[in-house]
């Protein structure tokens, strides 16, 4: 006999859910059991933003795609971060607190985008199997969701200071057009990211360059001046370790840019004999690479606020736009007003098409997960874009310190957790040699990451609001780092690498031996072709269901993970299909 279903039923998103079983005797429905709302199942726009991204998706060149994630880090904010360093705790303090902080995310950093090229997986999922468990990594996407708005309300509010500059335009408007610009270029995907970040490139490039090259014939002594700058709080131009540690907590707020870097990782094509090595400088340029180029802009725009300092005053001297004209005054005269609003647009369009993309991706993977329900990634950019914008209106600008202080005890508790798992942890065998993103196979919460993050974030905002003295408070972020990277390792080695499965992975993990990625399987629910690792046994459906599906569904109750014997025993999987010209296994 053979278990029929009755005809899907319509769910509010869209799409549908799996009916229960049908009487003996009744006829087969037509069509999948599940269907999508017509912008999730158009990758075109969707991107795939809650799977893998699968090998046929993958048609940019590791240079396109390194060339488009560097794009995004045209912003501005790394100007006044830089500037409010520096102002703050002055030259000594503010360089060495800056090249810290770029040595520990790039450190953090290599593991990571190695791991989201190889898998093609974005920062969520990597996360998921990374320590952290299917519900695990629930919290980090909501860490990584106020990452991205945050950053997209500061550029934002850097975007339309420059457009006050430039036209008269009052600043609350600006807020509005610089949100509202972004959606038709998000909206499309990565196909129009690749192209604006591409041909944007050259009008930032002489832009980023211009007002230093100016600088260096017109005022070749403020060079030295700077190195003597004590700052605006009287904290002086020496080493101070108080200045250090406060200092480098603000800019490691900036650790998280890795997720957005990895959202265009996962695009990178598969490493070869033939690319192998343009595809290793691929991954480390447009990964940690970043943070060279970032920690280069904090101090290049702490010294034009430097420059700017005493024709502007303080407060204007730490918005980009001011000291950017007065830089290129002397060469352009009644036009460096003109040509900086260019340039400070064209950066900020170049970042918050970035910032407004992951968050969408970050919305959709927790939201999924909560409601069993995805209405495309499209629809979250409004959400995101909505968050960002009150932010905005709120004036955030004028607690820049502050909030990114808070904010990077969090964020580098998250980063080096999974930064420990990917290179101890596996190592030692403690986590499984790949990464598993799967609900079907994952625990809903694996103390080994998780754990350590929570624990490290806890302690380390105690420190950061004083609760164990001004030392501990101006080192939290180090106490948050120092402790997720013990933690995670000392967790998952006590607890024997228990919570990773929940069971094997027979479809591609080591239990299913030597298998070629780019086999596909159709899916039981949607009846769609994906890729090996994008699928997973089901014993409740019988056959292979893709990820989202089994992330959607709210009717299985989970036996596949709580009790696998009791599930039905071993699935019989179809033989996956194999695309013509597949290499063989």
């Amino acid at each position: 006999m053979t278990d029929t279903v009755t005809a899907p039923t319509p769910e509010p998103d869209g799409g549908t859910a799996p009916a229960p079983d049908a009487p003996e005797g009744a006829a087969p429905p037509s069509g999948p059991r599940r269907s999508y709302a017509k912008l999730a199942a158009d990758e075109s726009r969707e991107d795939y933003s809650l799977r893998y991204a699968p090998h046929s998706f993958r048609r940019w060149s590791p240079a396109t795609v390194a060339g488009t994630a560097l794009g995004g880090i045209a912003y501005l904010a790394d100007f006044a971060i830089g500037a409010s360093i520096v102002f703050t705790y002055g030259f000594g303090s503010g360089l060495a607190a800056i090249l810290t902080a770029a040595t520990l995310i790039f450190l953090t950093g290599i593991p990571i985008a190695r791991a989201c090229a190889k898998y093609g997986l974005d920062m969520d999922l990597i996360t998921r199997g990374a320590g952290f468990g299917y519900f695990g990594s629930t919290l980090t996407s909501l860490i990584y969701a106020s990452f991205t708005f945050i950053f997209f309300a500061l550029e934002g509010s850097i975007m339309a200071q420059a457009m006050h500059q430039a036209v008269g335009l009052p600043v609350e408007l600006g807020y509005l057009l610089t949100t509202l610009i972004v959606i038709p270029i998000v909206f499309r995907g990565m196909g129009a990211l690749a192209k604006v970040q591409a041909w944007t490139q050259p009008v930032w490039i002489v832009g980023m360059v211009l007002p230093f090259v100016v600088l260096a014939f017109e005022a070749p002594e403020a060079w030295g001046a700077f190195a003597s700058f004590g700052g605006t709080e009287g904290a002086g131009a020496g080493f101070s370790w108080l200045g250090f540690g406060l200092g480098t907590g603000v800019a490691l707020s900036l650790i998280a840019q890795i997720g957005e870097q990895a959202d265009y990782l996962r695009f990178m094509p598969a490493k070869t004999a033939a690319n192998g090595r343009r595809w290793n400088l691929a991954v480390l340029a447009a990964g940690p690479g970043w943070v060279i180029i970032g920690a280069a802009k904090q101090l290049g725009g702490a010294f034009l606020a430097f420059v700017a300092l005493e024709a502007v005053g303080r407060t204007h001297a730490l918005e980009p736009i001011a000291p950017q004209i007065e830089a290129l005054k002397p060469w352009l005269g009644s036009f460096a007003l003109p040509a900086a609003a260019l340039f400070v647009i064209v950066s900020q369009v170049k970042i918050n098409v970035t910032n407004a993309y992951s968050g969408s991706l970050s919305w959709s993977n927790f939201f999924s997960r909560v409601t069993h329900r995805h209405p495309g990634r499209v629809w979250y950019i409004f959400l995101n874009l909505a968050i960002a914008l009150t932010l905005m209106e709120m004036n955030m600008f004028a607690a820049l310190n502050k909030l990114l202080g808070f904010y990077s005890n969090v964020g580098i508790a998250w980063i080096a957790a999974v930064a420990a798992d990917l290179v101890i942890n596996k190592r030692a065998g403690w986590s499984p040699p790949y990464i598993e993103f799967k609900r079907a196979y994952l625990y809903a919460v694996n103390p080994a990451g998780f754990g350590a993050m929570v624990i490290a974030s806890v302690v380390s905002i105690l420190a950061f609001f004083g609760l164990f003295g001004v030392y501990a408070q101006a080192f939290s972020t180090f106490i948050a780092a120092g402790l997720a990277l013990v933690l995670c390792p000392l967790i998952a080695w006590a607890t024997g690498g228990r919570y990773y499965l929940a069971r094997p992975n027979t479809v591609n993990g080591p239990a299913a031996g030597g298998v070629d990625e780019r086999a596909t399987h159709l899916c039981a629910e949607c009846e769609t072709a994906y890729e090996l690792p994008d699928i997973a046994d089901c014993p409740v459906r019988s056959g292979p269901v893709c990820s989202l599906c089994c992330s959607l569904d709210a009717t299985c109750g989970d036996v596949c993970r709580k009790d696998p014997e009791g599930a039905g025993g071993p699935v019989l999987m179809p033989v996956p299909t194999v695309p013509p010209g597949a290499p063989g296994v």
